[in-house]
């Protein structure tokens, strides 16, 4: 994977720069440079590891007590969703605390930090976690404006040799490909659209693979078993905190990371009800489970889109229930 390797100082020096320049001074008066199209990095090295050891330690906070205020300022987008149906379900069933509670650790941090105009500034932290076997959890920070904290609004996991070499500068920054870029199999900002079709209706848009084919071909054994029937609704989800972020690989290409929901139908024969024996759902759902229960899934998804055409291949996928509901 290519790394941010300009050190510390030179960090700082070239965002001081950068900054400096928004208002200068000339003979003939004062010119001013909009910040909103000035290309500066998003982070220094020492923003980044701030934010990743602030996410970490309120992490293990809020999944030691179950309690998604300690956490709360520091995810946002498909994460938080994700994050805060999981600990709204575990305190549901242990009020105490997490009695399983393993603290995360992320070591060997490398950052990927763009440079770019405008807001949301973001930069990706790539580090080895003690979760999950030897994988390198990948976590997209964001913000919206100074004053705000960092937020992880993404997280995949990866093998270590499935993390894309991205392309860098003469100064080791990153390139952050905008939404609607053209010269890509896909758009970033198109994906998640075409995530929810394919899955809807397959196609060609996608390689095969557990997210794309396998998740089609599971979805549809399960349709199949008598006695209870499955449908599925897939949805774009792609504004807002939830809006893609892509950085250029060295092919050309992008490693792009989108969001996307889908319910989940279940209806039981006449005569039967819907069988719930998983405590999570049992927590998350509201309404009497009769005949049917209908569950929301949220899922944010890591792609490697390659350049000109061809297919779109789905690194990662990390999903969970957000809420259900009976009847």
């Amino acid at each position: 994977m290519g790394r941010n390797r300009v050190g510390r100082r030179g960090r700082k020096a070239v965002i001081a720069a950068a900054l400096t320049a928004v208002v200068s001074l000339t003979a003939s008066g004062c010119v001013v440079v909009h910040g909103e199209r000035a290309m500066i990095p998003t982070a220094t090295h020492t923003d980044a590891e701030k934010a990743l050891a602030n996410f970490v330690e309120a992490y293990n906070k809020a999944d030691r007590a179950y309690d998604t205020s300690l956490d709360a300022d520091h995810v946002t987008g498909a994460l938080a969703d994700i994050d805060s149906a999981r600990l709204r379900a575990g305190h549901a069933n242990h009020p105490a605390g997490n009695p399983a509670h393993t603290p995360l650790t992320l070591t060997d941090a490398k950052f990927t930090i763009p440079r770019k105009p405008g807001w949301p500034r973001w930069f990706v932290a790539d580090a080895l976690g003690n979760k999950g076997g030897s994988v390198r959890w990948l976590l997209v920070f964001t913000r919206h404006a100074l004053g705000e904290p960092w937020q992880v609004a993404y997280l995949t996991v990866l093998a270590p040799d499935a993390v894309p070499k991205f392309k860098l500068d003469a100064d080791g920054w990153a390139e952050a490909v905008p939404a609607d870029a053209t010269g890509l199999a896909v758009p970033p900002g198109d994906l998640s659209g075409k995530y929810a079709e394919y899955l809807r209706g397959g196609g060609t848009s996608f390689a095969n693979g557990p997210s794309t084919s396998g998740l089609r071909t599971l979805r549809q054994q399960k349709a199949r078993r008598p006695g209870l029937v499955r449908q599925y609704i897939d949805e774009t989800l792609d504004r807002g905190d939830y809006a893609p972020l892509a950085l250029r690989t060295v092919d050309g290409g992008a490693l792009v990371f989108f969001a996307s929901r889908y319910y989940e139908k279940q209806t039981a024969a006449a005569g039967t009800s819907v069988p719930v024996t998983d405590q999570d759902v049992r927590a998350l759902t509201k309404g009497e489970v009769k005949q049917s229960l209908t569950m929301e899934f949220v899922s944010n998804e890591t792609a490697l889109v390659p350049a000109g055409s061809g297919r779109v291949s789905i690194l990662g996928r990390v999903q969970g229930l957000t809420s259900a509901r009976g009847s």
